[in-house]
């Protein structure tokens, strides 16, 4: 029963992830167009926003895609950091994007130009309901996904860069104010190179395989400790594989010269005190008795 909503969820979440695709290429399409026809280079700065927000969906949709195949002898841990990577890559994109907007920003303050405004105001409004409508489409599993938050961040911010575009248009049709737009531009981008940072820095943390932030390692070592006739744990290792798998892998020394059946009853109890504590459920043990190794609970391998 559980496999059957597990599968029903992912499938939920790549049709979605389709339908957003699909809305960003006609809106790119149109802002591109509108842009060159009314001179807006904010037009064609959204266009570009949208542009990356294609190419970010289609990498978190792919990503998406392949986290669902199966593992094999070539690929033991199947593709399960797919969307680790995807995250990391849209996160990476998002910074790259608000740099581009500022740096065309800083142009339109120091150049402002005509603009057919009335073209500007109904293509950004084709933006904000568009992306309005993706946002959401994905942003119930933005909460427990990294890589569909990057996809989500991406839609949210053209969204906001969308409203920029039509207040801006607004101004300048009514009052002439053209400097408005670049400032809007620039505040967004701001929010965008926050935004985008803090996922950079948590997709690098798992691809470097850092130890989670939540988990210290010498509480892990005393734990352990505490759960059999245990004289040292170490050469301690502790990754995450994706946002659902957390690994320990360490050596133990016993004190005695225990039975391979004893063992089992205490990496049993190891396995439940670390899931419980610490949400760890994959534990790797190797066991020692009288070995003459390092006894340092981290190991430069």
């Amino acid at each position: 029963m559980a496999h059957s909503h597990s599968h029903h969820h992912h499938h939920a979440k790549g049709k979605n992830l389709l339908i957003s695709i699909v809305l960003n290429i006609v809106i790119t399409v149109a802002q591109v167009i509108g842009g060159i026809i009314s001179g807006s280079l904010a037009l064609l700065s959204d266009a570009l926003h949208n542009f990356s927000d294609v190419l970010s969906l289609i990498i978190s949709y792919t990503a998406n895609v392949a986290v669902k195949k199966q593992a094999s002898k070539k690929r033991t841990f199947g593709y399960k950091r797919a969307e680790i990577m995807a995250a990391f890559v849209n996160s990476a994109t998002l910074i790259v994007v608000a740099f581009i907007l500022i740096k065309e920003a800083i142009e339109r303050f120091i150049s402002p130009q005509d603009i057919e405004s009335t073209i500007v105001i109904w293509l950004a409004l084709l933006g904000i309901l568009a992306n309005g409508f993706s946002v959401l489409l994905i942003k119930k599993d933005s909460k427990h996904n990294m890589n569909i938050k990057s996809a989500y961040l991406h839609l949210i911010t053209d969204m906001l860069a969308s409203v920029a575009v039509l207040i801006g248009g607004i101004l300048m049709k009514l009052y002439e104010i053209y400097w408005i737009d670049p400032l809007l531009t620039i505040i967004i981008a701001g929010y965008l190179i926050y935004m985008g940072y803090d996922l950079l820095k948590s997709s690098t943390k798992v691809l470097m395989l850092f130890t989670p932030d939540t988990i210290e390692v010498e509480e892990i070592v005393r734990t352990i400790s505490k759960t059999g006739p245990i004289k040292n744990v170490h050469h301690v290792h502790i990754w995450q594989l994706n946002e659902h798998e957390v690994h320990l892998e360490a050596h133990i020394d016993f004190n005695e010269n225990i039975t391979l059946k004893e063992f089992d009853k205490i990496l049993g109890n190891i396995e439940e005190e670390v899931y419980h504590n610490f949400g760890i459920n994959h534990v790797s043990i190797q066991p020692e008795f009288d070995k003459c190794d390092s006894k340092k609970i981290i190991v430069q391998d």
